[in-house]
């Protein structure tokens, strides 16, 4: 099958290089000027893997817009302004693939929505999350993932032609707590990176614990299952965000508190302050989210936060 990658970040780069290992024919976009792109180029590599020499390289994404099957790496924020180009280009009766984490800046919308609204209605959408880094993959270490969309068919479609010895898939079941819960999982990781930088490592589990219980409830709350807070978008996800060296999010609220700089793409600083807002304007408490958006963009000091959660009412834990 042809399939496109638009994005060629370390994700991107990695989705062409596994969709070439399940034996598809792979075109990989970036922009034009792309630095990632140019270096692919040269060397067929980046800093995390050797891309296969038949992976088409582009940066015409008239080109790119060919396939049958797009998938789309970018970050959440360039989303909407990414599909508005492939619906100019003419882009219909496709498959999008969104495998990215995120909500949309400034209105907290979901990322299937940002892609309905922007793209022709002829085309389908799902998306792909879960755990993993590209790494581990690279090193050929198994992982599971998720596969989901308001399209039943369309799942089994995608499931079926993504599966590989390297990810298992699963079809997901609730697209509203599988989005929330990916995109969350991030702030979650800044928290972790938090707790790493201020020498509280052993909070972590507490973190993960009460993390996914007010994530659950606030899934509850936009109409979707809590329960998928607890699956592989979201507490699956766990070990790969909270724990691992390869975490950008961990790793940059680690260095955030540190007063040191981070030079990679952390996608839970901006989620932060948009699932904040999701979060009050359908009246749910999240105190660990609010206490990262209030590190982050309110300068608030690491341990008087740490305190202030700590001093909160006494409760039922469920």
């Amino acid at each position: 099958m042809k399939i496109s990658v638009i994005g060629c970040g370390r994700w991107g780069s990695f989705i062409a290089w596994y969709l070439h290992h399940c034996g598809h024919e792979v075109c990989l976009y970036g922009r034009p000027g792309s630095d990632n792109l140019e270096r692919l180029r040269q060397t067929h590599a980046n800093d995390y893997l050797v891309m296969p020499d038949d992976v088409r390289l582009t940066n015409d994404l008239q080109e790119a817009a060919q396939a049958k099957v797009i998938v789309i790496s970018v970050a959440s924020r360039a989303l909407a302004a990414q599909c508005r180009q492939l619906t100019e280009l003419g882009a219909k009766d496709k498959i999008f693939v969104l495998c990215m984490k995120g909500l949309e800046q400034g209105t907290g919308r979901r990322l299937s929505q940002v892609a309905g609204a922007n793209l022709d209605p002829s085309n389908r959408v799902a998306v792909w999350l879960g755990p993993g880094h590209v790494q581990e993959f690279v090193r050929m270490v198994p992982n599971c993932m998720v596969i989901d969309s308001t399209d039943e068919q369309l799942k089994h479609e995608l499931v079926s032609t993504l599966s590989s010895d390297l990810i298992r898939f699963y079809y997901g079941a609730d697209l509203i707590g599988n989005e929330i819960g990916a995109a969350a999982k991030n702030v979650i990781g800044i928290a972790a990176g938090f707790l790493d930088g201020v020498g509280r490592t052993t909070l972590k589990g507490a973190l993960m614990s009460r993390g996914t219980r007010e994530i659950a409830r606030l899934i509850t709350a936009l109409g979707g299952d809590g329960r998928s807070a607890y699956g592989l978008c979201h507490l699956g996800d766990y070990e790969a965000t909270v724990f691992s060296e390869h975490s950008h999010n961990r790793r940059f609220g680690e260095c955030f508190v540190r007063g040191e700089s981070f030079d990679k793409l952390a996608e839970g600083y901006y989620t932060a302050a948009d699932i904040c807002a999701l979060a009050r304007r359908n009246g749910v408490e999240l105190p660990i989210c609010e206490a990262v958006y209030d590190i982050l963009y309110h300068h608030a000091e690491p341990m008087q936060v740490f305190d202030r959660l700590f001093a909160r009412s006494i409760k039922q834990e469920f």
